[in-house]
């Protein structure tokens, strides 16, 4: 049974997910950073919302650890490089949280616009200042939306239903995508000056850092006013403090700070900011939702191989996962059939997909082959990890994928490049199972098991009787016995299925016999 916790407050309608699910589950809110080091040992996964760091320390004594799961969007607590390396998948939910984000947004655009924090605290205080806020309409103005995905898009929505106009900068989003949605697509540099109101909704990454600066600023029109309930470093605070002291930038209204928990902040006090401790996510509806939602996703991960709103590994629909079971079976064998004989290393894999698997989501597949070749020189690779360490090492992978079945109805040939050549494997299912069909360009049908022995040989007779009297005499009893050529006389191979280890120095005395090319004691998963 999975084990679970929960280390950060979940509602207990995703507590009883997990239990319904059959997942044992522990809750232990607020653990300091060395209690949750001396315990993540013992767990399969870990569900979290903002307030545990999930560190490369914490994630070095998760021996056992097979996911993590972020309530809301944003995974800043999470390190997702020391994650992969560990073979951890990284989960999120994008879309729990999206509508209540994007209402924030909106909301503080009104706020802005109407000057409404400044005139309930006046009011407050005893005060009729009715002349003193003067407000701006929405109707009819432009609002400029930085990064039009999942959250910017209902954004554009709303504004379009305030008879807003909306232009959008999104290197992602299609010309179609934007007519559909009744926005302009622009270029930032034309966003700027446009814009009346802007605000952002992209993720933080290298290009976005610091994105709206002092050079950007200086483009946008007098009177603009800034929203941003993205994240903090988006936004260069001096920059946009400047901004509003010269009287260029109307006001600004930020969720998000460079550094949180915002206790003290230049902006604090200033009636043309209005600010809020990162509530973009912050409903009780939100709050359910992602609970929820991350409770569903870590349970399918963990029940049945389903991967959803993963950061660093393939996603695998719940509907795809059962018809990708036997092929993730296969890759995982041909994989390691491929690093097991191969005694250089690695410059190049190529992977082809033909026929029934080609209709198939092959991320995972590719992923499990890499695993299967790296892992006889390195244990800890993995699913998750294993495209991150053939990079590190310098192997260059492709696929290619053609929905036509030759031969075969379902086939994967591999090609791995080493400084010793190529070495090519092909396989497929048969009623399911695998199998594998062809071993450089000798073809075959064999079915893998724990042990065997893989030969390659001239072929002249009287070598099978000479490897069968061989293995006798040694007491290693033969179940099934594979052989196959490319021509009479010529290169063959065989693959003899065994009850138990080959010891090295039997697989030196086969070695050792006329005709024997290379002989390799091969092991896989039962």
């Amino acid at each position: 049974m999975p084990k679970v916790l929960i280390s950060d407050s979940l509602s207990p309608a995703a507590v009883k997910i997990f239990e319904q699910r059959g997942i044992e589950t522990d809750i232990k809110i607020g653990l300091k950073p060395d209690e949750l080091k001396d315990i993540i040992g013992n767990y399969d996964g870990l569900a979290i919302r903002s307030a545990t760091k999930v560190t490369a320390d914490i994630l070095g004594a998760a021996k056992n650890l097979k996911v993590v799961g972020r309530a809301g969007i944003g995974v800043d607590n999470v390190d997702v490089p020391a994650a992969t390396a560990r073979g951890v998948i990284v989960m999120n939910t994008p879309f729990g949280n999206s509508i209540t984000t994007a209402e924030h947004a909106i909301a503080m655009m009104f706020a802005l616009a109407r000057q409404l924090p400044a005139a309930n605290a006046s009011t407050h205080a005893g005060k009729w200042e009715k002349s003193r806020f003067m407000g701006v309409e929405v109707t009819g103005k432009t609002l400029g939306i930085v990064g039009c995905g999942n959250i910017g898009s209902i954004v554009a929505e709303r504004a379009l239903g305030l008879k807003m106009k909306v232009v959008t900068y999104d290197p992602f989003l299609t010309p179609e995508r934007a007519q559909k949605m009744g926005v302009e697509k622009v270029e930032l540099d034309q966003l700027w000056p446009r814009a009346d109101f802007i605000t952002l909704h992209t993720p933080m990454t290298d290009a976005t850092r610091g994105i709206v600066n002092a050079a950007a600023l200086g483009k946008c029109k007098k009177g603009v006013y800034i929203i941003n309930c993205a994240r903090g470093g988006l936004v260069v605070e001096a920059d946009l403090q400047a901004a509003l002291e010269s009287g260029h930038v109307a006001g600004a209204a930020l969720d998000v700070f460079a550094e949180e928990p915002a206790k003290q902040h230049p902006l604090f006090g200033n009636e043309k900011v209005v600010c809020t401790p990162h509530l973009g996510a912050s409903t009780t509806e939100a709050q359910e939702n992602v609970a929820l939602q991350v409770a569903e996703q870590m349970s399918d991960y963990l029940l049945t191989g389903a991967v959803t709103n993963a950061l660093n590994m393939p996603s695998v629909s719940a509907e795809d996962a059962p018809k990708l079971r036997p092929y993730l079976g296969l890759a995982a064998q041909i994989g390691a059939f491929a690093g097991q004989i191969t005694g250089s290393a690695i410059s190049a894999v190529t992977l082809e997909y033909e026929g029934d698997v080609a209709t198939l989501n092959t991320r995972p597949i590719t992923n499990m082959i890499v695993m299967g070749l790296l892992r006889p020189s390195m244990d800890s690779v993995n699913m998750v990890n294993a495209p991150v360490v053939a990079k590190e090492r310098g192997i260059k992978i492709s696929e290619t994928t053609n929905n036509n079945s030759g031969d075969f109805h379902t086939l994967i040939r591999l090609t791995v490049e080493s400084a010793d050549g190529a070495t090519v494997l092909a396989g497929s299912l048969f009623s399911g199972k695998p199998r594998l069909i062809a071993i450089n360009d000798v073809t075959l049908e064999a079915e893998l098991t724990p042990h065997m022995l893989f030969v390659r040989n001239q072929d002249k007779p009287g070598f099978i009787g000479r490897l069968g009297t061989l293995l006798g005499e040694a007491g290693i009893n033969i179940a099934n016995f594979m052989l196959g050529r490319n021509a009479p006389g010529a290169d063959a191979v065989c693959l003899v299925a065994v009850d138990g280890d080959i010891p090295p120095a039997m697989q030196d005395r086969v070695k050792a016999l006329p005709g024997v090319v290379s002989a390799f004691a091969l092991a896989f998963a039962a």
